[in-house]
Protein backbone atom coordinates (compact mmCIF):
# COMPACT_ATOMS: atom_id res chain seq x y z
CA UNK A 1 0.00 0.00 0.00
CA UNK A 2 1.34 3.35 -1.26
CA UNK A 3 2.08 5.83 1.84
CA UNK A 4 -0.84 7.88 3.47
CA UNK A 5 -0.82 11.60 2.13
CA UNK A 6 0.48 14.21 4.19
CA UNK A 7 -1.28 17.16 4.73
CA UNK A 8 0.85 20.29 5.84
CA UNK A 9 -0.87 22.74 7.99
CA UNK A 10 0.95 26.23 6.95
CA UNK A 11 -0.34 28.12 10.16
CA UNK A 12 0.55 25.69 12.87
CA UNK A 13 4.17 25.13 14.24
CA UNK A 14 5.74 22.86 12.38
CA UNK A 15 5.76 19.85 14.42
CA UNK A 16 4.04 16.38 15.47
CA UNK A 17 1.05 17.23 16.86
CA UNK A 18 0.41 21.34 16.96
CA UNK A 19 -3.44 21.34 17.39
CA UNK A 20 -6.36 19.36 18.39
CA UNK A 21 -7.36 16.31 15.78
CA UNK A 22 -3.27 16.86 14.56
CA UNK A 23 -4.27 19.41 12.08
CA UNK A 24 -7.75 21.76 10.73
CA UNK A 25 -8.71 18.82 8.88
CA UNK A 26 -9.61 16.68 12.08
CA UNK A 27 -7.76 13.70 10.24
CA UNK A 28 -6.91 12.48 13.71
CA UNK A 29 -3.75 10.94 11.80
CA UNK A 30 -0.10 10.41 13.10
CA UNK A 31 2.86 8.26 11.44
CA UNK A 32 3.01 4.97 13.27
CA UNK A 33 5.50 4.39 16.44
CA UNK A 34 7.88 1.75 16.17
CA UNK A 35 6.20 -0.22 18.23
CA UNK A 36 2.98 -1.14 16.12
CA UNK A 37 5.42 -2.62 13.19
CA UNK A 38 4.37 -5.99 15.72
CA UNK A 39 0.97 -5.94 16.68
CA UNK A 40 0.89 -9.21 17.47
CA UNK A 41 2.97 -8.87 20.45
CA UNK A 42 2.50 -5.11 21.30
CA UNK A 43 1.39 -4.19 25.12
CA UNK A 44 -0.17 -1.50 26.47
CA UNK A 45 0.89 0.24 29.98
CA UNK A 46 -0.78 3.32 31.23
CA UNK A 47 -0.13 5.88 34.22
CA UNK A 48 -2.76 8.15 34.91
CA UNK A 49 -2.82 11.45 36.90
CA UNK A 50 -5.91 12.63 38.66
CA UNK A 51 -6.79 16.49 36.85
CA UNK A 52 -10.43 17.60 36.57
CA UNK A 53 -11.91 18.50 33.03
CA UNK A 54 -8.58 17.97 30.92
CA UNK A 55 -9.72 18.93 26.88
CA UNK A 56 -6.44 17.92 24.89
CA UNK A 57 -2.84 17.76 24.76
CA UNK A 58 -0.28 19.29 22.08
CA UNK A 59 3.30 18.82 21.11
CA UNK A 60 5.83 21.71 20.60
CA UNK A 61 9.46 20.70 20.16
CA UNK A 62 10.64 17.80 20.87
CA UNK A 63 9.78 16.79 24.63
CA UNK A 64 7.81 19.64 25.43
CA UNK A 65 3.46 18.75 25.96
CA UNK A 66 1.10 20.88 27.03
CA UNK A 67 -2.45 20.32 28.74
CA UNK A 68 -5.32 22.26 28.11
CA UNK A 69 -7.77 21.99 31.62
CA UNK A 70 -10.89 24.10 32.99
CA UNK A 71 -13.09 24.73 35.21
CA UNK A 72 -16.80 23.34 35.55
CA UNK A 73 -17.88 23.30 39.27
CA UNK A 74 -18.18 27.24 39.25
CA UNK A 75 -20.84 27.31 36.14
CA UNK A 76 -23.25 25.31 37.84
CA UNK A 77 -23.85 27.85 40.23
CA UNK A 78 -23.23 30.61 38.00
CA UNK A 79 -20.62 31.81 38.57
CA UNK A 80 -17.28 32.79 35.53
CA UNK A 81 -15.25 29.90 34.65
CA UNK A 82 -11.46 30.18 33.84
CA UNK A 83 -8.96 27.78 31.66
CA UNK A 84 -5.29 26.94 32.99
CA UNK A 85 -2.26 25.53 30.82
CA UNK A 86 0.09 23.78 31.49
CA UNK A 87 3.27 21.91 30.67
CA UNK A 88 3.92 18.18 31.61
CA UNK A 89 6.57 15.90 32.14
CA UNK A 90 6.68 13.40 28.98
CA UNK A 91 6.94 10.50 31.11
CA UNK A 92 5.31 11.50 34.66
CA UNK A 93 2.59 13.85 33.50
CA UNK A 94 3.35 16.17 36.80
CA UNK A 95 3.34 19.99 35.68
CA UNK A 96 7.02 21.77 34.93
CA UNK A 97 5.22 25.39 34.42
CA UNK A 98 1.58 26.28 34.83
CA UNK A 99 0.20 29.43 33.12
CA UNK A 100 -2.16 31.74 35.30
CA UNK A 101 -6.14 31.47 35.37
CA UNK A 102 -7.20 32.81 32.01
CA UNK A 103 -10.68 34.34 32.16
CA UNK A 104 -13.29 32.32 30.07
CA UNK A 105 -16.61 33.18 31.17
CA UNK A 106 -19.29 30.69 30.23
CA UNK A 107 -18.38 26.60 30.23
CA UNK A 108 -17.46 24.78 27.47
CA UNK A 109 -14.08 22.86 26.43
CA UNK A 110 -12.05 25.15 24.66
CA UNK A 111 -9.05 24.46 22.44
CA UNK A 112 -5.38 24.98 22.11
CA UNK A 113 -3.06 25.41 19.22
CA UNK A 114 1.12 26.40 18.95
CA UNK A 115 0.94 29.06 16.37
CA UNK A 116 3.50 29.24 13.51
CA UNK A 117 5.19 32.37 15.34
CA UNK A 118 5.93 29.57 18.09
CA UNK A 119 3.22 31.02 20.91
CA UNK A 120 0.05 29.26 22.49
CA UNK A 121 -2.71 30.19 21.73
CA UNK A 122 -6.13 29.32 24.02
CA UNK A 123 -9.77 30.12 23.27
CA UNK A 124 -11.84 29.00 26.10
CA UNK A 125 -15.29 30.71 26.93
CA UNK A 126 -15.32 33.85 25.22
CA UNK A 127 -11.75 35.22 25.55
CA UNK A 128 -8.88 34.11 23.70
CA UNK A 129 -5.35 34.38 25.00
CA UNK A 130 -2.13 34.37 23.41
CA UNK A 131 0.86 32.40 25.43
CA UNK A 132 4.51 32.66 25.50
CA UNK A 133 5.99 28.99 25.53
CA UNK A 134 8.17 29.15 27.37
CA UNK A 135 7.18 29.97 30.67
CA UNK A 136 3.16 30.30 29.94
CA UNK A 137 3.28 33.65 30.71
CA UNK A 138 0.06 35.70 28.76
CA UNK A 139 1.33 37.88 26.03
CA UNK A 140 -2.08 39.51 25.18
CA UNK A 141 -5.90 38.64 25.96
CA UNK A 142 -8.83 39.60 24.25
CA UNK A 143 -12.72 39.76 24.90
CA UNK A 144 -14.89 38.16 22.08
CA UNK A 145 -18.11 39.46 20.84
CA UNK A 146 -21.00 37.05 22.01
CA UNK A 147 -21.23 35.99 25.57
CA UNK A 148 -20.84 32.58 24.76
CA UNK A 149 -18.46 29.71 24.93
CA UNK A 150 -16.59 30.12 21.84
CA UNK A 151 -15.85 26.02 21.29
CA UNK A 152 -11.78 26.36 19.80
CA UNK A 153 -10.79 27.60 16.61
CA UNK A 154 -8.75 27.05 13.42
CA UNK A 155 -5.94 28.74 12.08
CA UNK A 156 -5.57 29.34 8.04
CA UNK A 157 -2.70 29.04 6.08
CA UNK A 158 -2.34 32.99 6.37
CA UNK A 159 -1.79 32.76 9.72
CA UNK A 160 -5.51 34.07 10.66
CA UNK A 161 -6.81 33.21 13.52
CA UNK A 162 -10.91 32.00 12.86
CA UNK A 163 -13.37 31.19 16.09
CA UNK A 164 -17.32 30.75 16.40
CA UNK A 165 -19.30 30.75 19.51
CA UNK A 166 -21.29 27.90 20.52
CA UNK A 167 -24.65 28.50 19.55
CA UNK A 168 -27.98 26.60 20.02
CA UNK A 169 -30.95 28.90 19.63
CA UNK A 170 -29.17 32.01 18.69
CA UNK A 171 -27.24 32.93 14.81
CA UNK A 172 -23.47 31.58 14.89
CA UNK A 173 -20.66 34.43 14.27
CA UNK A 174 -17.18 33.90 12.83
CA UNK A 175 -14.55 35.80 13.67
CA UNK A 176 -11.30 36.25 12.05
CA UNK A 177 -8.42 37.43 14.84
CA UNK A 178 -4.68 38.67 13.55
CA UNK A 179 -2.72 36.62 15.67
CA UNK A 180 -0.16 39.28 16.68
CA UNK A 181 -2.40 41.78 18.80
CA UNK A 182 -5.97 39.48 18.53
CA UNK A 183 -8.12 42.23 17.42
CA UNK A 184 -10.60 41.23 14.43
CA UNK A 185 -9.25 41.32 10.85
CA UNK A 186 -12.35 41.97 10.19
CA UNK A 187 -16.16 42.63 10.98
CA UNK A 188 -17.88 39.26 12.62
CA UNK A 189 -19.59 37.36 9.71
CA UNK A 190 -23.45 35.81 10.35
CA UNK A 191 -23.29 32.33 9.58
CA UNK A 192 -27.41 32.68 9.25
CA UNK A 193 -28.07 29.83 11.39
CA UNK A 194 -26.72 28.29 14.89
CA UNK A 195 -23.74 26.11 15.03
CA UNK A 196 -22.83 23.65 18.29
CA UNK A 197 -19.70 21.47 15.99
CA UNK A 198 -16.15 22.66 16.16
CA UNK A 199 -14.87 24.33 12.77
CA UNK A 200 -12.98 22.71 10.37
CA UNK A 201 -10.65 24.56 7.60
CA UNK A 202 -8.36 23.11 4.17
CA UNK A 203 -5.76 26.09 3.51
CA UNK A 204 -7.82 29.45 3.97
CA UNK A 205 -11.63 27.91 3.69
CA UNK A 206 -13.53 27.22 6.40
CA UNK A 207 -16.24 25.07 7.03
CA UNK A 208 -18.93 25.10 9.35
CA UNK A 209 -21.63 22.74 10.68
CA UNK A 210 -24.61 24.34 11.48
CA UNK A 211 -27.53 23.28 13.54
CA UNK A 212 -29.41 22.12 9.94
CA UNK A 213 -26.67 23.34 7.33
CA UNK A 214 -22.96 22.89 6.24
CA UNK A 215 -21.67 25.98 4.61
CA UNK A 216 -18.26 27.28 3.86
CA UNK A 217 -16.32 30.24 3.51
CA UNK A 218 -13.27 31.34 1.90
CA UNK A 219 -10.65 34.13 2.93
CA UNK A 220 -9.92 36.83 -0.09
CA UNK A 221 -7.19 39.03 1.83
CA UNK A 222 -9.68 41.27 3.45
CA UNK A 223 -12.80 38.99 4.76
CA UNK A 224 -14.25 36.49 5.01
CA UNK A 225 -16.63 35.44 2.40
CA UNK A 226 -19.91 32.77 1.94
CA UNK A 227 -19.33 30.31 -1.00
CA UNK A 228 -22.91 30.70 -1.84
CA UNK A 229 -22.46 27.21 -4.64
CA UNK A 230 -21.63 24.98 -1.95
CA UNK A 231 -24.20 24.48 0.52
CA UNK A 232 -25.45 20.89 2.57
CA UNK A 233 -29.13 20.61 3.89
CA UNK A 234 -28.21 17.48 5.98
CA UNK A 235 -30.84 17.92 7.93
CA UNK A 236 -33.44 17.96 6.25
CA UNK A 237 -37.33 17.22 7.47
CA UNK A 238 -36.13 14.89 9.65
CA UNK A 239 -36.50 14.77 13.40
CA UNK A 240 -32.55 14.00 13.68
CA UNK A 241 -30.49 16.65 15.92
CA UNK A 242 -27.58 18.64 14.64
CA UNK A 243 -24.27 17.44 13.94
CA UNK A 244 -20.70 17.29 15.44
CA UNK A 245 -17.29 18.29 13.92
CA UNK A 246 -16.63 17.46 10.00
CA UNK A 247 -13.36 15.29 9.09
CA UNK A 248 -12.68 16.82 5.51
CA UNK A 249 -10.98 14.01 3.19
CA UNK A 250 -9.29 14.92 -0.62
CA UNK A 251 -12.70 14.23 -1.74
CA UNK A 252 -15.53 14.38 0.98
CA UNK A 253 -16.33 15.78 3.83
CA UNK A 254 -17.47 13.38 6.88
CA UNK A 255 -19.66 13.93 9.95
CA UNK A 256 -22.20 12.49 12.32
CA UNK A 257 -25.56 13.30 13.26
CA UNK A 258 -27.49 13.37 16.48
CA UNK A 259 -25.40 15.48 18.44
CA UNK A 260 -27.84 16.02 20.81
CA UNK A 261 -27.24 13.97 24.33
CA UNK A 262 -27.35 14.51 28.10
CA UNK A 263 -23.91 13.53 29.08
CA UNK A 264 -23.29 12.83 32.78
CA UNK A 265 -20.15 10.54 33.30
CA UNK A 266 -20.40 9.03 29.82
CA UNK A 267 -22.65 8.94 26.69
CA UNK A 268 -24.47 5.76 27.19
CA UNK A 269 -27.96 6.04 26.90
CA UNK A 270 -27.86 9.50 26.63
CA UNK A 271 -29.29 9.91 23.51
CA UNK A 272 -31.77 12.31 23.18
CA UNK A 273 -33.63 12.05 19.39
CA UNK A 274 -35.13 8.70 18.88
CA UNK A 275 -34.47 8.29 15.48
CA UNK A 276 -31.07 6.55 14.80
CA UNK A 277 -27.81 8.72 14.29
CA UNK A 278 -25.96 8.97 10.66
CA UNK A 279 -22.92 8.71 9.24
CA UNK A 280 -23.01 12.24 6.45
CA UNK A 281 -20.84 12.05 3.40
CA UNK A 282 -20.74 15.56 1.62
CA UNK A 283 -18.73 15.99 -2.02
CA UNK A 284 -16.23 18.96 -1.72
CA UNK A 285 -16.73 19.25 -5.38
CA UNK A 286 -20.56 19.42 -5.42
CA UNK A 287 -22.64 19.44 -1.81
CA UNK A 288 -25.74 18.40 -3.68
CA UNK A 289 -23.37 15.31 -3.85
CA UNK A 290 -23.72 13.82 -0.11
CA UNK A 291 -25.48 10.74 1.16
CA UNK A 292 -26.34 9.77 5.14
CA UNK A 293 -26.30 5.92 6.34
CA UNK A 294 -27.47 4.80 9.77
CA UNK A 295 -24.67 3.64 11.80
CA UNK A 296 -26.15 0.86 14.21
CA UNK A 297 -29.96 1.63 13.37
CA UNK A 298 -30.90 1.87 16.85
CA UNK A 299 -32.76 4.43 18.06
CA UNK A 300 -31.65 6.99 20.73
CA UNK A 301 -28.17 7.30 18.65
CA UNK A 302 -25.86 10.33 19.45
CA UNK A 303 -22.55 11.51 19.58
CA UNK A 304 -20.42 14.20 20.35
CA UNK A 305 -17.37 14.04 18.04
CA UNK A 306 -16.24 13.44 14.72
CA UNK A 307 -15.98 9.99 12.76
CA UNK A 308 -12.66 8.83 11.04
CA UNK A 309 -11.60 8.51 7.58
CA UNK A 310 -8.96 6.54 6.48
CA UNK A 311 -8.03 7.88 2.49
CA UNK A 312 -5.69 5.46 1.44
CA UNK A 313 -7.89 2.32 2.23
CA UNK A 314 -11.14 4.34 1.42
CA UNK A 315 -12.45 3.13 5.15
CA UNK A 316 -14.49 5.35 7.81
CA UNK A 317 -15.12 4.28 10.86
CA UNK A 318 -18.38 5.73 13.05
CA UNK A 319 -20.31 4.60 16.24
CA UNK A 320 -23.37 5.32 18.34
CA UNK A 321 -21.66 6.04 21.53
CA UNK A 322 -25.30 6.16 23.37
CA UNK A 323 -25.91 2.69 22.22
CA UNK A 324 -21.65 1.49 22.09
CA UNK A 325 -21.67 0.32 18.29
CA UNK A 326 -18.95 1.55 16.52
CA UNK A 327 -18.97 0.30 12.68
CA UNK A 328 -16.35 0.69 9.97
CA UNK A 329 -17.63 0.96 6.29
CA UNK A 330 -15.85 1.01 2.85
CA UNK A 331 -16.65 3.54 0.45
CA UNK A 332 -17.01 2.59 -3.16
CA UNK A 333 -16.19 5.77 -5.07
CA UNK A 334 -17.17 4.84 -8.66
CA UNK A 335 -20.62 4.20 -6.81
CA UNK A 336 -20.50 6.81 -4.51
CA UNK A 337 -22.02 3.94 -1.87
CA UNK A 338 -21.21 3.36 1.56
CA UNK A 339 -20.49 -0.39 2.08
CA UNK A 340 -20.57 -1.89 5.75
CA UNK A 341 -17.32 -3.37 6.47
CA UNK A 342 -17.57 -4.63 10.48
CA UNK A 343 -19.64 -3.86 13.58
CA UNK A 344 -18.60 -3.99 16.73
CA UNK A 345 -21.69 -3.91 19.43
CA UNK A 346 -21.18 -3.59 23.11
CA UNK A 347 -17.58 -0.87 22.78
CA UNK A 348 -18.57 2.43 24.19
CA UNK A 349 -16.37 4.46 21.96
CA UNK A 350 -17.17 8.28 21.94
CA UNK A 351 -13.95 10.69 22.38
CA UNK A 352 -11.82 11.95 19.05
CA UNK A 353 -9.60 9.29 17.90
CA UNK A 354 -5.96 8.21 16.57
CA UNK A 355 -4.95 6.47 13.30
CA UNK A 356 -1.76 4.93 12.69
CA UNK A 357 -1.73 4.81 8.60
CA UNK A 358 0.81 2.54 7.92
CA UNK A 359 -0.68 -0.09 10.50
CA UNK A 360 -3.74 0.61 9.73
CA UNK A 361 -5.00 0.94 13.43
CA UNK A 362 -6.82 3.20 14.88
CA UNK A 363 -7.05 3.85 18.70
CA UNK A 364 -10.14 4.66 20.82
CA UNK A 365 -11.96 4.14 24.20
CA UNK A 366 -14.53 1.78 25.37
CA UNK A 367 -16.35 2.37 28.62
CA UNK A 368 -17.78 -0.08 30.98
CA UNK A 369 -18.07 1.89 34.06
CA UNK A 370 -14.76 2.28 33.80
CA UNK A 371 -12.83 3.86 30.64
CA UNK A 372 -10.56 1.72 28.55
CA UNK A 373 -8.73 2.64 25.85
CA UNK A 374 -8.10 0.37 22.86
CA UNK A 375 -6.63 -0.27 19.53
CA UNK A 376 -8.63 -1.71 16.78
CA UNK A 377 -7.93 -2.91 13.20
CA UNK A 378 -9.43 -0.72 11.27
CA UNK A 379 -10.18 -3.32 8.51
CA UNK A 380 -12.16 -5.33 10.69
CA UNK A 381 -12.41 -4.01 14.16
CA UNK A 382 -10.98 -6.62 15.81
CA UNK A 383 -9.10 -5.64 18.92
CA UNK A 384 -5.25 -5.73 18.96
CA UNK A 385 -4.37 -4.23 22.55
CA UNK A 386 -6.58 -2.66 25.41
CA UNK A 387 -5.27 -1.34 28.84
CA UNK A 388 -7.42 -0.11 31.84
CA UNK A 389 -7.14 3.32 32.54
CA UNK A 390 -8.87 3.73 35.79
CA UNK A 391 -10.91 6.82 34.98
CA UNK A 392 -14.61 7.42 35.95
CA UNK A 393 -15.76 9.38 33.06
CA UNK A 394 -15.74 8.65 29.88
CA UNK A 395 -13.41 10.76 27.99
CA UNK A 396 -15.20 12.50 25.07
CA UNK A 397 -12.43 15.01 23.98
CA UNK A 398 -8.72 15.04 22.46
CA UNK A 399 -5.71 12.42 22.63
CA UNK A 400 -2.54 13.03 21.08
CA UNK A 401 0.72 11.19 19.74
CA UNK A 402 3.72 11.34 22.79
CA UNK A 403 7.63 11.78 21.75
CA UNK A 404 8.88 7.76 23.54
CA UNK A 405 6.61 5.71 22.07
CA UNK A 406 3.57 6.56 23.33
CA UNK A 407 0.37 8.54 23.21
CA UNK A 408 -1.89 10.90 25.73
CA UNK A 409 -5.77 10.51 26.75
CA UNK A 410 -7.38 13.00 28.19
CA UNK A 411 -10.86 12.63 29.96
CA UNK A 412 -13.23 14.46 32.16
CA UNK A 413 -11.36 13.80 35.61
CA UNK A 414 -7.82 12.35 34.73
CA UNK A 415 -4.90 12.60 31.82
CA UNK A 416 -3.71 9.20 30.93
CA UNK A 417 -0.07 8.75 29.34
CA UNK A 418 -0.81 5.10 27.35
CA UNK A 419 2.72 3.32 26.13
CA UNK A 420 3.66 0.92 23.76
CA UNK A 421 5.89 -1.92 25.11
Amino acid sequence: MAPPPRYTVKGYWPGRWPCEDGGPRRLQSVPDPQALAEPASLRLAATSRHRLMTTMTVLGDPGEIFLLTHQALRSRIGLPTTAQVERIDPLTLRPLARSPRLDGGPNWPGGMAVHRNGDLYIVYGRYIHRLDRADLAVRAAARLPVDQPYNSFVILDSGLIVTKNLSVRSTAQLCVIDPDDLTMACPPLDCGEPSVARLSAVGNTVYVVGVRTITRYHWDGTALRRDDSWACPYIGNGQRSHGWDAVIGDRHLWLMDNGQHRYRTSMVGRGVAQAPNRLIRVALADAEDWQGIDVSGLPGGSITNPPLWDEARQIVIAYDSANRVICGFRFEEEKRALVPLWRRDGLGSASHMLHFPESGLICTNDYQRREAIVLLDIANGATVARVETGGFMQGVVFPSPGWNEDFYWCSMDQVTRIALT
